[in-house]
């Protein structure tokens, strides 16, 4: 993804302090919106109370509700990062704490929460 994408820096999380997260947001050939999202100094989401398994990746949509854009993997402290495309209109993306990884819907803890600019 190009730097000419909106970038989006998510608010300091209560759960995770320590995580700089971003995202970046374009338009892609055919209309989508494609999403980077870089993290630095995420703990593993093991280390977390109570312990999880996956941190998760939520789209809020204008009409299609909330979807699971997919799931950020890393390495203690380290850096995890998502690339991923949708159709989707997003107004915000947030990431949670959850035990799978393949769910429709998120129950676990929610880390951190931005909304986006049209």
């Amino acid at each position: 993804m190009s730097s000419c994408g909106n970038l989006v820096k998510f608010p300091v999380s209560t759960v995770v302090p320590t995580a700089d997260i971003s995202i970046t947001q374009k338009k892609d050939k055919n209309g989508n919106t494609a999403f980077s999202l870089k993290a630095k100094n995420l703990s593993a989401a093991n280390r977390l109370s109570p312990p999880r398994n996956f941190y998760v990746v939520w789209a809020v949509t204008n009409e299609n509700g909330i979807k699971n854009l997919g799931q950020l993997s890393n390495k203690n402290a380290g850096k995890a990062t998502l690339e991923t495309t949708t159709s989707f209109i997003t107004n915000e993306v947030f990431i949670t704490a959850e035990e799978q990884g393949n769910i429709s819907y998120p129950t676990g803890t929610e880390i951190t929460r931005v909304a986006l600019n049209k």
